[in-house]
């Protein structure tokens, strides 16, 4: 008899896998793909926008994302999401200046964009 075997069902990483409008996220390898590109993101970059994606549509302050990514507040240093958000457009979006996946909400922060339904 195996039970130490039987303790934990196998887990289906594909299903923890995000999709979204030809991103694709891989939480367990931590990769990004665009369409059949690898990205290559920092950790931090990483954990912003699989935190982003894992929260389609949610608005987001600067101050939310500061507590919620980085894990504490961080006044005065607002603009270290912006810039952290800038770089991570310009790896994943094809025209960074017209943003398909990040989308700035003027005067509040930033949401994810939700799936497009497309047909094929």
């Amino acid at each position: 008899r195996r039970a130490g075997h039987a303790k934990q069902p196998p887990s289906d990483k594909a299903a923890d896998t995000i999709r979204i409008n030809g991103l694709v996220i891989d939480p367990s390898r931590r990769a990004v793909n665009v369409g059949e590109s690898p990205v290559e993101l920092t950790a931090r970059e990483f954990d912003l926008l699989l935190y982003f994606a894992s929260h389609p549509g949610q608005v987001f302050s600067r101050e939310q994302l500061l507590n919620s990514v980085w894990g504490y507040g961080h006044d005065g240093y607002e603009h270290t999401v912006n810039s952290h958000i800038n770089r991570l457009r310009k790896k994943i979006e094809q025209d960074p200046a017209d943003a398909r996946y990040i989308l700035t909400v003027w005067g509040v922060g930033y949401k994810f964009a939700e799936a497009r339904q497309t047909n094929v």
